[in-house]
């Protein structure tokens, strides 16, 4: 039942093979949105309960629901998100201690129904597309979950690859230099394998780009992130994303440009995860210099396809929460106000704005229901101000916002400033309990004599005659200018 009830009719299939799904959403229309990630089933109850057990670290199913997540998108919009990045809907292998996160995956034709039925997700969607909110569904192409010690898949309930030629012959990826590795040999290990599906085989990319058309269309899903990318090979992205027809985003989970880059040429884009690396190194240091994230950041804007559409985050479920590093203050906020104003498609991991200080999976895979979703503390309302100020920045700019990249007009040892569209922002890592210090920033692109908003404090300033901006760094905080008189009407600072 399960199975049939996501399938299109076969007649459509016969007639329009890997035909995108034209309702969902294409890459240029994700551009301008913000997505919150969160993990279903930690983030809210049916019930809409906030005292629920779910202890840290907890390996296991605590009950969050497709449900729960309509209730708390009041919530998530508050914070002026448009999107929402939820976790694999597939069903999963019945061991709840790897199934609850959802890369264990089963059976590709049947949901989750730990996390509710077909008509609850459906249900997610219409009121997500109610509110102009994009849903984007975590998948998994490289791997299924795989019971006892894996001499190989049959028998095992694994579906719609259910033959030994399906899927690589047995070892387990061990060297990471080694591409070949890398792709052929299965993640996990003999207690919990991940049976790795042979990608290469024509008739399992069928399956797939079958199987993803219909997915994308049954649930109207508008985008999607895709697991483990590096562990397939490149040559099979290109047809799959022509499949999905919407904006797709893959993990190539990797510090180094020269190899997250390429992958962009078969995928819309890719989680930034070189920037990811630079980004909290500066921003969690109050040593630290910014030589090395102005590097990745030219190294990224000559090097990736498209920098505009790769994703910018500072945290994710599967590293330490940045708060687990440096419980500064000032600091979430410079990493945070970099994350959502520089380049890329910005993505805010749930608990983000609660200052969680998870550390290492699984203790960074928190409930959020526990914290109340409090919407009065210092990093929720700092993210719904950097919210409003992104879209003003995209509205109001001559040349588009979200396509430029970002130039760094000004770095000293702790200071980098960069100018993007309207806007200049200005980062500091000294931290909370810095001495305030002076900075002049040039090239701003302002008028002389201009009446500029610093509008994360709502104060004006003055441009000096050459336009630049000269100021103080207080308390270590971020600072972003935008000309005073174009702020009318927005909203922004009362304006």
């Amino acid at each position: 039942m399960m199975r049939t009830s996501i399938l299109l009719p076969l007649l459509f299939l016969a007639l329009a093979p890997y035909v995108s799904h034209s309702s969902a959403a294409t890459s240029s229309k994700w551009r301008g949105r913000a997505i919150y990630q969160l993990l279903t089933d930690r983030f809210a109850l049916s019930n809409g309960s906030t005292t629920a057990p779910c202890p840290p670290g907890h390996q296991g199913f605590c009950g969050g629901t497709w449900r729960g997540i309509i209730r708390q998108l009041d919530y998530i919009q508050g914070m002026g998100f448009d999107a929402i990045w939820i976790s694999p809907i597939t069903k999963q292998i019945d061991d709840p201690s790897r199934a609850w996160h959802g890369y264990s995956q089963q059976d590709l034709y049947a949901l989750n129904d730990n996390f509710g039925t077909a008509r609850d997700l459906k249900d997610l969607a219409t009121a997500l597309h109610k509110r102009n909110m994009y849903l984007m569904v975590d998948i998994v192409v490289n791997h299924f979950g795989s019971s006892g010690f894996p001499t190989l898949t049959g028998g095992q309930g694994i579906y719609p690859f259910s033959s030994f030629d399906d899927f690589h012959n047995l070892c387990f990826v061990e060297d990471y230099t080694n591409q070949t590795n890398v792709e052929k040999c299965w993640l996990g290990d003999v207690l919990y394998p991940l049976a790795d599906v042979k990608t290469t085989s024509p008739s399992v990319r069928d399956t797939y780009n079958d199987w993803i058309q219909q997915l994308m269309s049954n649930y109207s899903i508008d985008g999607l992130r895709i697991d483990t990318v590096k562990h397939v090979e490149t040559s099979f992205w290109p047809q799959f994303q022509h499949a999905v027809g919407a904006y797709a985003v893959g993990e190539v989970a990797d510090g180094d440009v020269r190899y997250v880059c390429p992958y962009q040429e078969g995928l819309a884009g890719v989680l930034n995860y070189p920037m990811y690396y630079s980004l909290t190194k500066f921003f969690s240091n109050t040593s630290h210099h910014p030589a090395d994230l102005i590097a990745q950041m030219k190294d990224l804007s000559t090097q990736c396809r498209d920098p505009s559409l790769m994703a910018a985050f500072s945290e994710n479920h599967d590293q330490p929460r940045f708060a687990n590093a440096t419980s500064d203050m000032m600091l979430a906020m410079n990493v945070l106000a970099f994350t959502m104003l520089a380049d890329g498609i910005p993505i805010v991991y749930s608990g983000q704005e609660q200052h969680l200080a998870g550390g290492n999976d699984p203790f960074n895979r928190e409930a959020i229901w526990q914290k109340g979703y409090h919407k009065n503390t210092t990093l929720y309302t700092f993210i719904k101000k950097l919210n409003r100020v992104r879209k003003y920045a995209i509205a109001s700019s001559k040349a588009n916002y979200t396509t430029s990249v970002g130039n760094i007009v000004y770095n000293d040892d702790h200071t980098l400033a960069l100018k993007k569209g309207p806007l200049v922002a200005v980062y500091s890592n000294r931290g909370l309990f810095a001495f305030p210090y002076k900075v002049a920033i040039p090239n701003t692109g302002f008028g002389a004599k201009t009446v500029v908003t610093e509008v994360l404090s709502c104060r004006n300033m003055t441009t000096a005659r050459d336009g630049s901006v000269n100021t103080r760094v207080w308390r270590g905080l971020p600072m972003v200018f935008l000309p005073s008189a174009g702020l009318k009407g927005s909203g922004i600072c009362g304006r």
